[in-house]
C-alpha cells in the first residue's frame, strides 16, 4: 500500500515534468566482493513499482574497469533480483567512447579481463596489449630469475609505434605492467630502443579508476588502481626527476564520469525534467569528493546560463584534452547530493573531514595526486547507516518536495 501511494505520488510529480534520479556506487554500498550487502536488496524493493520498474531513474556508476557494461549489468540483475539495462551502467572506462581523437591512434592498455575487447568496444581501433608486448621483446621481461625469457620469434609481426597508454585497472603482474609502462614512456613510444637521453613531450596516458583502496570481502580495504598508478608515477619521478601527466583521469571522482552518467539518467525518462541527483557511496575521496565536485560544477553552470555554448566537463587531470561539445552530455540538473553509506571503505568510528581530529588531512589523504584537498568535497552532505537508509532518506525527501508541488 505504501509503495503504491507513494508511486500515485511520482506520477502526479512526474506530471509536473520535473524528477529526480540516483546514482548507485557498487562495491562496498551494494556488494562486498560477490556477496549481497542485505540492506541491498530491502532499498531495491522500495525502489520498485508494481510491475518491477524504477521509481527514479537509476544509474549504477562503479569504478570497475575489467569487464564491459553488459557483463556488469547481467551480474547486478543476478545478484540483486532486478532487472538492469546495460545503458544503467557506467564502468570507469565508459567515458572514453567520447574521446573520440584517440580512437585512431595506436594505444597500449593495461589492466586485467578482455582489456583488449574493452577498448575496441570502446571504438579504439589499434589496440596493442601488455601480453603483446611482451612476447615481442621478451628481453624487457627480468624481474623473475626462475624464468630466462626466450629471444622472441623473428616471424612474430612488427609491433606499430604506441602514440598513447590506458591504464584500465590494476593488472595482475605489477612488476611486468611498471617495467613494460616505464620503457614505453621512457623510448617515446618505441620500447624495443634505448631510453631517450632527453625528455620532451610525454606519451598521452589516459587512467581510468583512481580508486586508492576498494571494499571487497576482507575485513580491511583492499588496494585498487590508484595504488598502482601511485607505484608508476613514483618510478617514473625517480627515473627522470619529472612528474608522471595524464591526458586524462577517467572513473570517479571526475566530472565527465557524472555527465556521462547524468546523461544515462536523462535517457530514462526523457520527457522530465532532471532536477536533482542523489549519489550513494562508500569511499570519501571517490564517491563523496566526485558527488560534490558534481555538486559545484552544476551550481558554476547554472550561474554562467548566459554563455552561448557548455562544454562536456574536463574531469580531474593534470593535463586535460578537451573534448569537443557534445549536447547530449551538456548537464541539466540543478543540484546532486552526496550520500555516505557505512559498510564499506568509510569506517563510521573516524571522524568525518569538518570534525576534529579528521584523518583526512594534506599528509593522509586517499585521493589521487591530482586533486586537491578542500574539507567540503569530502564532506557528505548526509552520513547513514547503509543503503536501504540511503533509499528511506531521499524517498522522504522527494515525498516533501512533491507535497510543496
Amino acid at each position: 500500500m505504501w509503495c503504491r501511494g507513494f508511486l500515485q505520488q511520482m506520477t502526479r510529480h512526474m506530471s509536473t515534468g520535473r524528477q529526480a534520479g540516483i546514482l548507485f556506487d557498487v562495491d562496498g554500498v551494494l556488494l562486498r566482493g560477490g556477496s549481497v550487502i542485505p540492506a541491498a536488496q530491502r532499498a531495491f524493493q522500495k525502489l520498485l513499482d508494481k510491475n518491477n520498474n524504477f521509481l527514479f531513474p537509476v544509474v549504477f556508476v562503479t569504478n570497475a574497469s575489467s569487464c564491459q557494461r553488459h557483463q556488469k549489468a547481467q551480474q547486478l540483475s543476478h545478484l540483486l533480483d532486478v532487472q538492469i539495462a546495460p545503458d544503467q551502467v557506467v564502468l570507469s572506462h565508459s567515458p572514453l567512447r567520447t574521446m573520440k581523437s584517440f580512437h585512431d591512434k595506436c594505444v597500449l592498455v593495461s589492466g586485467q579481463g578482455p582489456v583488449t575487447d574493452i577498448a575496441n568496444t570502446l571504438g579504439f581501433q589499434k589496440v596493442l596489449s601488455i601480453e603483446q608486448l611482451k612476447e615481442k621483446h621478451p628481453l624487457l621481461d627480468m624481474v623473475e630469475h626462475k624464468k630466462r625469457p626466450k629471444v622472441a620469434s623473428s616471424q612474430l609481426p612488427t609491433l606499430p609505434k604506441i602514440e598513447a597508454i590506458i591504464l584500465f585497472g590494476e593488472p595482475i603482474r605489477w612488476e611486468t605492467n611498471l617495467q613494460l609502462l616505464i620503457d614505453v614512456l621512457l623510448t617515446n613510444g618505441s620500447p624495443g630502443c634505448e631510453y631517450e637521453s632527453h625528455f620532451s613531450a610525454q606519451l598521452p596516458v589516459l587512467a581510468c579508476n583512481m580508486d586508492l583502496m576498494w571494499m571487497a570481502e576482507a575485513p580491511s580495504p583492499r588496494f585498487g588502481h590508484g595504488m598502482f598508478m601511485l607505484c608508476l608515477e613514483s618510478v617514473y619521478r625517480k627515473l627522470t626527476g619529472l612528474e608522471l601527466q595524464y591526458q586524462a583521469l577517467l572513473g570517479k571522482p571526475s566530472l565527465l564520469t557524472y555527465q556521462y552518467a547524468e546523461h544515462l539518467l536523462r535517457l530514462q525518462s526523457p520527457t522530465c525534467k532532471l532536477t536533482t541527483i542523489y549519489a550513494v557511496g562508500d569511499n570519501l575521496t571517490t564517491d563523496i569528493y566526485g558527488a560534490n565536485l558534481y555538486n559545484r560544477y552544476l551550481a558554476q553552470q547554472h550561474a554562467a546560463m548566459t554563455t552561448s555554448t557548455k562544454y562536456v566537463a574536463q574531469g580531474t587531470g593534470s593535463q586535460m584534452t578537451t573534448v569537443v561539445p557534445e549536447a547530449e552530455l551538456v548537464s541539466a540538473a540543478a543540484q546532486c547530493h552526496s550520500i555516505l553509506v557505512c559498510t564499506g571503505v568509510y569506517n563510521p568510528r573516524s571522524p568525518l573531514p569538518s570534525n576534529p581530529g579528521s584523518t583526512i588531512t594534506e599528509k593522509v589523504f586517499h585521493g589521487h595526486r591530482d586533486l586537491v584537498l578542500e574539507p567540503d568535497l569530502v564532506e557528505p552532505s548526509h552520513v547513514v547507516e547503509d543503503v536501504e537508509a540511503a533509499v528511506d532518506l531521499l524517498l522522504q525527501r522527494e515525498d516533501c518536495m512533491i507535497r510543496d508541488l
